[in-house]
């Protein structure tokens, strides 16, 4: 029954104006008009021309603190911990290089009539769902952009994402998905009880090795007996071909700590949370930078008539078996300023050279 009504009454109508079909056709070609063919994420390596799917994943870990604050600004904003978690990832991505326009895409159960409830079979559709970070907003304005954007989805999902794809008809490459290439996933579902006579029964995730995106994000909800959160369990898999472990370990550590800036103060603008750690603050900024070598600073031309003047019969020059001494170049060079200096040549004027 479900496959007729899906057949002969939602896709059935797409050209006809006012049908469910059409409706939902016209929201997402206005929704995704434009949309990046890809999204530059901050890759290891080049993109290779085919998708291999090899893949890995590796662990996150929302403590039970960090959760309820989460769910405290989802409530704040009207909002779900769904679209914090799918801001925070968009923003992390964002200020990491990925453009302020991020499609991402995400699951979602598809059973919205009442009858599909106690019905056995899959459901499931992906919507691709877009955040908007131009202007650097707050972390609590792309909330509300997120939220608006997503509730419009949610309203629209009936079409299945492969039609979609099939009427957008975006640029197909066997290098990517269409139309997103970063999946997010929240389950909250309470964890079932596996119970067998004589067995302790008990979930394990393994590493298949394959991936169908570039990078996916997956959390399960975990409450305590009275309710309240008790963190945020998941992995984030990605492709090998574009990052290494370490990459996807540095980047867990970002979201994870960028969530915890946004949250701590959501009405900061997201351009302003800071995303390095202590360790590579000091990397940067006092190690790396140490740049200093015991020399007065000087420009380069004081250096060059340093050098002239302390050795004139150095060699400053060699091309094609020719060579000018620090002295003939400086007198050249001088001869050539007078020159242009005749001609009203003064500071800050262009000069071409042939």
């Amino acid at each position: 029954d479900y496959t007729l009504w899906q057949q002969r009454q939602l896709l059935a109508g797409e050209n006809t104006p006012g049908t469910l079909a059409h409706t939902q056709l016209q929201h997402w070609r206005t929704t995704l008009t434009d949309l990046p063919e890809q999204i530059p994420l901050p890759t290891d390596r080049p993109r290779r021309a085919t998708y291999s799917f090899d893949g890995d994943i590796a662990p996150v870990r929302l403590d039970a603190e960090l959760h309820a604050a989460l769910v405290a600004l989802a409530g704040e904003c009207r909002a779900t911990l769904f679209m914090v978690i799918q801001a925070g990832l968009a923003a992390l991505l964002s200020r990491l290089g990925a453009g302020d326009d991020i499609p991402l895409g995400s699951p979602i159960a598809g059973r919205t009539d009442d009858a599909l409830d106690d019905l056995v079979g899959f459901f499931v559709n992906t919507l691709v769902l877009r955040a908007d970070l131009s202007g650097n907003p707050t972390f609590r304005q792309l909330l509300e952009r997120i939220r608006t954007t997503d509730l419009a989805a949610y309203a629209h999902q009936d079409i299945p994402f492969e039609r979609l794809v099939e009427i957008l008809n975006p640029e197909r490459s066997t290098a990517r998905n269409p139309l997103f290439q970063v999946l997010v996933v929240l389950q909250n579902a309470a964890e079932p009880a596996y119970e067998l006579p004589g067995l302790h029964v008990q979930p394990i995730r393994i590493a298949p090795g394959v991936t169908k995106f570039d990078l996916s994000l997956s959390l399960d909800e975990r409450r305590q007996a009275d309710g309240t959160p008790a963190g945020l369990d998941g992995y984030v898999e990605y492709s090998s071909d574009l990052f290494d472990a370490s990459t996807i370990e540095s980047l867990i550590a970002r979201f994870t700590a960028f969530l915890r800036e946004a949250v701590a103060d959501p009405d900061r603008p997201i351009g302003d949370i800071e995303l390095l750690t202590p360790r590579e603050r000091t990397e940067l900024l006092p190690s790396w930078n140490d740049t200093a070598d015991g020399s007065s600073p000087a420009c380069w031309p004081d250096l060059f008539e340093a050098r002239a003047g302390a050795a004139p019969e150095a060699p400053a020059v060699l091309f094609e078996g020719s060579t000018l001494s620090y002295g003939e170049l400086n007198a050249q060079a001088n001869r050539l300023a007078r020159l242009l200096t005749a001609r009203g040549v003064g500071p800050e004027h262009l000069v071409a050279v042939a």
